[in-house]
């Protein structure tokens, strides 16, 4: 099993504490890794307008994003409860606008389990740039 650097580990629970989660209650922060080696956090925003809340996953890689970088190498999830959370099939997909298949996911709990596996296991067949790019003819 993949032992989450202590780095890693310690941004996580720093930004679980900053969530903004008062409708769910369930607090998320995660951590992506960029082709650059640096890492990027972000925690879930929930709104009243629920449509507009966005999760850890999303906020990290728009933090990424907004940094000038483009490819995720690993991910890092954590939440508080008794199993650990995946990201959501809207996360899943944001990721893979910027990771291959094999990149790791780790999802973490605060009380302890851990799930890791790839985003391709995640999302199998993910709607990607190829399909815009087929022949229009």
């Amino acid at each position: 099993m993949p032992k989450t650097p202590k780095k890693v580990l310690e941004k996580l629970h720093q930004l679980l504490d900053r969530s903004y989660s008062p409708y769910s209650g369930f607090a998320v922060a995660a951590v992506v890794k960029s082709g650059s080696g640096r890492l990027y956090g972000g925690v879930n925003v929930e709104n009243a307008a629920y449509p507009l809340s966005r999760c850890a996953e999303q906020s990290a890689t728009l933090q990424m994003v907004s940094a000038g970088e483009r490819e995720v190498l690993e991910v890092w999830v954590l939440s508080r409860g008794k199993q650990p959370a995946t990201p959501c099939g809207g996360c899943r997909q944001v990721l893979s606008e910027f990771a291959h298949p094999n990149v790791p996911v780790h999802c973490l709990s605060a009380d302890g389990p851990e799930l890791h596996t790839t985003l391709g296991e995640l999302l199998p067949h993910a709607f990607n740039k190829q399909y815009l790019q087929q022949d229009q003819t």
